[in-house]
């Protein structure tokens, strides 16, 4: 047998005009009069008794929240009965969860949007100097304790960042090399001047290209890796097991990939050079009509150390760039598989504008420098 419905009503507190008590059953049965009976409340009323309140369910509680809210009540001025504080404080969870505001496209609003996210890259930034200057300070405490040199792990990443990437580097390396050959070629053959493509060659892949390329790849490559692995760490909860254990999340996890990535990244970087300098020997001796012996032994007369060494020069700090960038983001997701994959896209953006940038700070400095 259905049970019968009191009626939702108010009453006015005699000794408090900005006060009603409200009584009845304030249920989803009984929306439409609940409705009805919050829109006749006086303008001056403030707070609301609900302690007189037979039964209420999830729609009357939320009722009187938005009723509250366009009052600019709080919703502590709502009393309740303590037996309905259970499904009130559940409601009060949920009761904002309605679909986003359009997005504003005006001026203030985009002033606003770029000042929030001015605001995050200054944070990133922060948070990545902070991580840099921690990993300093424990691969010094490595160097005074070095029992926390993790040798297997840190030959592990090797074979992981230096050894599997040998032939994607080499490969292209040799393509870009011989494209840079073929566009030379083709402004170099109005001016007679074609033999001036070993030059050409040869100083751009040894100062800039090599070394800029096996970046670029392993920032695709290891840096998402890196972040991959330890935001899934992060996500089962592992880094914090670790942590229980008494060891150092930094000597285990991070520092074992950033030694990999410095001896690593400038042995790619070297074999980089050789097979772009290999992919312009080629297009020399097939499409430009200068026999190898010849090419190599103008190279040999024309190219210096020095652009060697300032290529060569660059790769630590890009292995540091993409090592500590990769496993920040990593130790950064918040254990959701999607907090892994926007924190795997983040790294790799990151270090990819990154790593051009300080090669295009480093050319124009050496350049100043006349190295």
């Amino acid at each position: 047998m259905t049970p019968t419905l009191a009626r939702p009503q108010y009453e006015a507190d005699p000794g408090d005009p900005q006060r009603v008590k409200l009584a009845g059953d304030w249920t989803l049965a009984s929306a439409l009069t609940v409705a009805e009976q919050l829109k006749t409340l006086p303008e001056t009323v403030n707070r609301l008794d609900a302690t007189a309140i037979n039964r209420i369910d999830s729609a009357g509680v939320l009722q009187l929240l938005r009723f509250a809210k366009r009052r600019g009540m709080e919703p502590s001025d709502i009393a309740f009965r303590q037996d309905h504080q259970a499904l009130v404080s559940t409601i009060e969870d949920v009761a904002d969860d309605r679909p986003p505001r359009k997005r504003d496209y005006g001026f203030l609003a985009a002033l606003s949007r770029l000042g929030f996210r001015v605001h995050e890259n200054k944070q990133e930034i922060i948070a990545l100097l902070s991580f840099t200057g921690e990993n300093l300070v424990k691969l010094v405490r490595m160097v005074k304790e070095p029992r926390r040199f993790r040798p297997t792990a840190t030959v592990a990443h090797m074979e992981a960042v230096g050894l599997d990437a040998v032939p994607l580097v080499i490969l292209l390396s040799y393509m870009v090399g011989a494209v840079i050959a073929f566009l030379g070629s083709t402004v170099l053959r109005d001016f007679g001047a074609e033999i001036y493509v070993v030059e050409l060659v040869s100083i751009a892949f040894l100062r800039e290209f090599a070394v800029l390329m096996t970046a670029i790849v392993l920032a695709g490559r290891t840096a998402s890796a890196f972040t991959a692995q330890i935001g899934a760490m992060k996500s089962r909860e592992e880094i914090d097991a670790i942590r229980t254990l008494g060891l150092d999340p930094i000597d285990l996890l991070v520092i074992p990939r950033l030694i990999a990535l410095l001896v690593m990244l400038p042995l790619l970087t070297f074999i980089s050079m050789m097979a772009g300098l290999a992919g312009g020997v080629t297009v020399g001796a097939f499409d430009l009509g200068i026999p190898p012996q010849m090419y190599i032994a103008r190279m040999h007369d024309t190219i210096e150390v020095k652009h060697f060494l300032v290529g060569l020069s660059k790769a630590p700090v890009f292995a540091l760039v993409i090592g500590l960038i990769g496993c920040l983001e990593g130790l950064r997701v918040e254990g959701t598989a999607q907090s892994v994959g926007e924190r795997t896209t983040s790294s790799v953006v990151q270090t990819i504008s990154l790593v051009i940038m300080i090669d295009a700070l480093a050319a124009l400095w050496f350049m100043h420098m006349d190295w």
